[in-house]
This record gives C-alpha cells, sequence and structure tokens, in this order.
C-alpha cells in the first residue's frame, strides 16, 4: 500500500514525526490483514529528501512513528520501502532517474524479493494514478481508495487515470476487506 493518502493522512511533505497521523480505520485495515496472514507493505515515495525538505534521519524517525502507532493499535507491517528520488530536483545522489519511484514498479519488485511476495496475487492500495501504474506493470491487482488525493482522482480525472482500478474503496478498511473477500473466491 502507499503511505500517505492511503495509510496516513496526506498532509504535503510530513517533515516531522508529530506531523504523522494513521487515517480512521486504518490501523483495523492492518490489523485485520495481519489476522489473515496477509503480507502488509508500504511502498511508498518521499522525494522531500532529494528536494531537501527533510533528511533521511528525519524519514527514518517518521515511518518508525508509523509502525509505532500501528504496533499501539495491534498491527504492524512486514516491510516498508522507499523511494527518495527525484528526476529533476536536488542533488545527487538523490536527484536521479531511477527504477523504484512510482509509477515504476522497483519497490513492488524489491518487497517481493525481499519477502518472497507473489505479484501477481498481489493487491496494491493507493490513492494516487501512478500507485495504479506500478501495481499493474508487475501483474498486482488495484485498488483506489477515496482518502488522499482519491476521491478528486476519482471524481474528476477518473477517465484519463493511466490504469482503471479494480475496485474502488472508501478508505484502507474497505480495501482490505475487498482483498480479505478475494482470498474466499
Amino acid at each position: 500500500m502507499d503511505r500517505d493518502g492511503t495509510l496516513t493522512e496526506e498532509v504535503g511533505y510530513v517533515n516531522h514525526p508529530g506531523r504523522l497521523r494513521l487515517l480512521p480505520r486504518s490501523a483495523a485495515a492492518v490489523r485485520r490483514l495481519n489476522t489473515a496472514g496477509i503480507a502488509v507493505v508500504v511502498v511508498t515515495n518521499q522525494a522531500g529528501i532529494a528536494r531537501g525538505y527533510f533528511s533521511p534521519d528525519v524519514l527514518a524517525a517518521v515511518n518508525d512513528a508509523m509502525v509505532a502507532q500501528l504496533k499501539d493499535a495491534g498491527a504492524h507491517l512486514d516491510g516498508v520501502y522507499v523511494c527518495p528520488h527525484h528526476p529533476t530536483e536536488g542533488e545527487p545522489p538523490y536527484r536521479m532517474v531511477c527504477d523504484c519511484r512510482k509509477p515504476k514498479p522497483g519497490l513492488l519488485l524489491r518487497a517481493s524479493a525481499d519477502l518472497g511476495l507473489d505479484l501477481g496475487r498481489s493487491t496494491l492500495v493507493g490513492d494516487k494514478g501512478s500507485d495504479l501504474v506500478a501495481a499493474r506493470a508487475v501483474r498486482a491487482r488495484t485498488v483506489l481508495v477515496l482518502t488522499g488525493y482519491g476521491l478528486g482522482e476519482w471524481e474528476y480525472r477518473r477517465s484519463a487515470l493511466p490504469v482503471q482500478p479494480d475496485h474502488v474503496a472508501d478508505d484502507l478498511l474497505a480495501a482490505a476487506d475487498w482483498v480479505i473477500e478475494g482470498l474466499s473466491r
């Protein structure tokens, strides 16, 4: 799943752990996926590093806060994968064209290799078209959530989305329910 706008509130660049907030029902969604035995992995673009808005240490602290908030709610992530790059902003080594910045599938491929995931049997949940493109590149199913940028993407840009979602869900919990229901089909 994507982080900002999907699992956590979309607030722009999260440059301090105190700014990170789980969306309502997100911890319940992760907990439900955990209980179902489904790996839960965050894949997130964080170009704020390349742009100089925050350091890798701040990003690590923000992600640690996310993991701690989930743990406090009885949920856990199996992995967090981050692309810190931007193709035109910042300085090397962060200013670069890479294979990990969504919509490219590099983060998904890395998670698959590290965790032994079958991406063809996986679902990527996100709030932007770029999330859907990355998923389709590895033949994963797609869910667009209507949190974060998702509502605007769906209501105003639906016909312009480069990939149509397999499912549209109100939030991450509804997406998790759809994924789990699909296991019994």
